[in-house]
């Protein structure tokens, strides 16, 4: 892997789920409008993350993960 895991378990189902709930409220309440592509681009990259279990800005303040 080019990255190590920095979001544990718990934190990632939560990322997944409230990524999609901005997805759909984007799409929904909305629609293509500055405002709901705003809110679409988060809940992409909350769930990105949550998929990923890696966080860029969690690595960029030395956020690691406990073993």
């Amino acid at each position: 892997m080019l990255y190590v895991k920095n979001v544990p378990g718990w934190e990632r189902v939560v990322r997944v789920a409230m990524g999609a709930g901005l997805l759909v409220a984007s799409v929904a309440y909305f629609g293509a409008t500055p405002t709901g592509w705003g809110i679409g681009a988060m809940g992409l990259i909350a769930a990105t993350s949550g998929l990923l279990g890696f966080c860029p800005a969690c690595a960029m303040v030395g956020r690691r993960l406990g073993h």
